[in-house]
């Protein structure tokens, strides 16, 4: 039988608070400026401050499991036992910006406390009641955020929001030298997490990144928070085990502090912002905590945990024993204690029951709306907004891109790469090999000899790093585009991008942003290189996550024009692009024949961008239509031209060139056209692309003859197998003879080709 803890600990205060002595006699002049206890910096007054903000914090969780009895909260995890974080957010500015764990509670109410009208009981409690009215995420999820506070909302709870705080304090630093910010701004960034999290890859990885920058005398201002209450849900986390791994390390200070000890955890919080403030390095502040009430509210802690377990953790109370202290130093009286206690009681249920009456979301378009706000009209002109002539002259020292002879699509993004970077001050390109060698296919040759290794630079090889790192620079006001080198790479960092980067818009309700636009080369079809790591074609993971846009240009005029219009939805909306770049395509020239040159293109003007799912059309056939992107369509374009000249059929070619969102418009125009459509997919035959076709068509209720080509459910392997599970040009061709079947005579057919 599940036993109500939060009655215990709540009945315990009381009843151990009342059975003090009242401690010494207090004069009527007594300091309340003076410290709390020999040798700490905390002083009484503040010390009493600190536990209102401990006893708010608990009354939140308490008033949280009452409303949970009565099915109006909606949400239980609690920060009881971690209310010593109080003394870590009064040690910092409310200018720094924070990345807060969920039992950091107490650290949220204390920020509030230091920007007047701040509201964040109610705020808080219209959370848990999932009211439209609170004012972070708009009852979309119980999160931690403000934007007066500095608290992006959060929703990890495996440590995935500490990549983009590092992220965070090297754009801090990176503003400052690009002239960006003020050069005196000296905020930190500071995450908080616990020590269960600190095992996670994203921790150990985001660590090691922090310490790599500081190994090689870079500012990285950053402040690493571990509250350790000894347990991750029901697995103990062993004695010693994060001092032991933390604690020495060459570039990382180490500060502990005791979270049940106010004054302990004060000092030792003081001393870990002021050394990132003043050193600019990264530092770990061990927070020992304790997890009171257990993991949530539906958590049944004595399955796993005996009875005197429970009951020693119960006895470490952080507000109980800062009650203790304050009446053992003849602060406040057990009497004044409770009366804090029951007078935060009283508002705190008080504002529960005013929560629970405010309005819910009730509609599927009002939970959607902040998820990609879309602005067409202002993403195209921005998007047909160059740089100023003359700069462009001097980073395009050769002539204007648009003067020039057709060229292949690595040349062309290369040069939109390099239009961006002179018309967005703040644009930033990163990731494995793009500054020196300029990329492993050579796309980003030359951009940082013209704009400079703070705007081009190389990380170390971690994809969810290279990823935090561009969400931190998005929400710094940065414009980020980071490289990942392989599709298949995307995987190990996907998290970054689902959980973090795509969610923010949505649990901000708008407030806060994380554009960037994250190029990844990808899919397959490299001859004579391969094996699955670098000859990927799954979109699966990609195609799911809310939000998102995806780029797919198959030559280098798209190409160009759709990174500009990337780059401005992501400037005008906050819109988290994926531009994917087909490998096999980069150097391609060829269409037809060898030397037709039929494949390279010129350089768009200004005045040319590509709408956001938009697609193109070649040709206009009216026996069959073809629906492909990326390296389907080259394949798509030849088989059209065989199927026409040996076969007497006209095909119309469409290119998708966006895959989310879909150009359903175009899509079931051009199916509509022809009656018959053949989807090229050259990713997997599950999870790819063509599904979502042939769902639009449906929907759309198109009503036509419908068949794919797509590659199979299997790894790519490696040389010349490789074409026996990729989609080939004679598929393509056999297909579509089996959907269309002979249309002319033989005669027909020669006339055509003469024509």
């Amino acid at each position: 039988m599940a036993v109500n803890r939060a009655g215990i600990v709540d009945n315990n205060f009381v009843a151990q608070l009342r059975a003090l002595p009242r401690g010494p006699a207090r004069g009527p002049a007594v300091d309340l400026g003076g410290p709390v206890r020999e040798g700490t910096a905390l002083s009484a007054r503040r010390a009493i401050a600190l536990f209102e903000t401990q006893v708010e914090s608990r009354h939140l969780d308490l008033t949280a499991r009452a409303l949970k009895a009565r099915n109006e909260c909606f949400y239980t995890i609690g920060s009881s036992g971690h209310e010593g974080n109080a003394a870590v957010a009064a040690a910092l500015r409310p200018d720094d910006p924070a990345f807060l764990h969920y039992r950091s509670g107490a650290f949220f109410i204390e920020r509030a406390r230091q920007v007047p009208g701040s509201t964040p009981l109610m705020d808080m409690l219209l959370g848990l009641a999932a009211s439209k009215d609170e004012p972070i995420a708009g009852g979309r999820h119980k999160v931690f955020g403000s934007l007066p506070l500095a608290i992006p909302p959060q929703t990890s709870t495996i440590a995935s929001h500490l990549p983009k705080t590092l992220g965070m304090a090297l754009a801090i630093e990176r503003g400052k030298r690009l002239g960006l910010t003020d050069a005196a701004d000296d905020r930190i960034a500071v995450c908080t997490f616990g020590d269960a999290s600190a095992n996670h890859s994203t921790a150990v990885g985001t660590l090691n990144a922090a310490e790599w920058h500081a190994h090689q005398g870079r500012d990285c201002p950053v402040l690493f928070v571990c509250e350790d209450n000894g347990i991750g849900i029901s697995t103990p986390t062993p004695e010693g085990w994060i001092a032991t791994q933390y604690a020495h390390r060459a570039n990382l200070a180490y500060v502990a502090g005791d979270g049940l000890d106010l004054p302990d955890v004060a000092d030792a919080a003081e001393a870990a912002a002021r050394w990132v403030r003043t050193y600019r390095r990264p530092c770990f502040l061990h927070v020992r905590t304790v997890r009171l009430l257990g993991h949530a509210g539906s958590d049944v802690e004595a399955t796993y945990r005996s009875p005197d377990e429970i009951a020693a953790s119960e006895a470490l109370d952080p507000v109980l024993r800062t009650a203790r202290l304050l009446v053992t130093e003849g602060w406040l009286t057990p009497d004044e204690i409770v009366a804090i206690y029951e007078d935060a009681r009283t508002r705190i249920t008080a504002l529960g029951e005013e929560a629970i009456r405010r309005p819910k979301l009730t509609t599927r378009a009002e939970i959607v709306a902040p998820l990609s706000p879309r602005h067409p009209d202002r993403v195209g002109e921005e998007a047909m907004r160059l740089a100023p002539e003359a700069e462009r002259k001097r980073i395009h020292p050769g002539g204007l891109p648009e003067d020039d002879k057709p060229r292949h699509l690595a040349v062309q993004i290369n040069r939109a790469l390099a239009d961006l970077f002179a018309r967005y001050p703040e644009a930033l390109l990163f990731g494995e090999d793009v500054g020196k060698k300029g990329g492993v296919y050579h796309v980003t040759a030359d951009l940082q000899k013209r704009f400079g290794a703070d705007r081009v630079m190389d990380t170390l090889l971690d994809e969810q790093t290279i990823l935090g790192l561009a969400l931190g620079a998005g929400q710094a006001g940065q414009l980020p585009f980071p490289e990942i080198q392989y599709l298949a790479y995307f995987h190990n960092a996907c998290d970054q991008i689902r959980g973090e980067a795509g969610s923010l818009q949505y649990f901000s309700n708008g407030q806060f942003k994380n554009p960037m636009v994250c190029r990844i080369a990808g899919y397959a079809y490299q001859k004579g290189f391969g094996g699955h790591f670098h000859n990927d074609n799954s979109i699966a993971a990609l195609r799911d996550i809310p939000g998102l846009v995806i780029a797919s240009p198959a030559r280098g005029d798209d190409a160009a024009a759709m990174l500009r219009t990337c780059a401005a939805a992501a400037k005008v909306d906050g819109t988290v692009c994926i531009y994917l770049e087909p490998i096999a395509l980069y150097m391609t020239r060829d269409l037809y024949e060898d030397g037709d040159g039929a494949w390279a293109a010129s350089y768009p003007p200004a005045s040319h961008h590509v709408p956001l799912g938009s697609g193109r059309t070649y040709g206009d056939g009216a026996d069959l239509t073809i629906v492909s992107w990326a390296n389907g369509l080259w394949m798509s374009l030849r088989a059209a031209r065989v199927l026409e000249a040996q076969h007497g059929i006209r095909c119309r070619v469409l290119d998708l060139r966006w895959i989310l969102p879909l150009p359903v418009d175009d899509l079931v125009r051009e199916v509509r056209a022809t009656g018959r459509v053949l989807v090229v997919d050259e990713c997997r035959a599950t999870g790819g692309l063509s599904e979502g076709i042939f769902t639009a068509l449906i929907d759309a209720g198109v009503d036509a003859e419908m068949a794919r080509v797509a590659g199979a459910d299997v790894y790519v392997p490696l040389a010349a197998a490789a074409n026996l599970v990729l989609v080939q040009e004679a598929e393509i061709v056999a297909a579509a003879l089996a959907l269309v079947g002979p249309v002319a005579s033989p005669a027909v057919v020669e006339a055509r080709t003469v024509s």
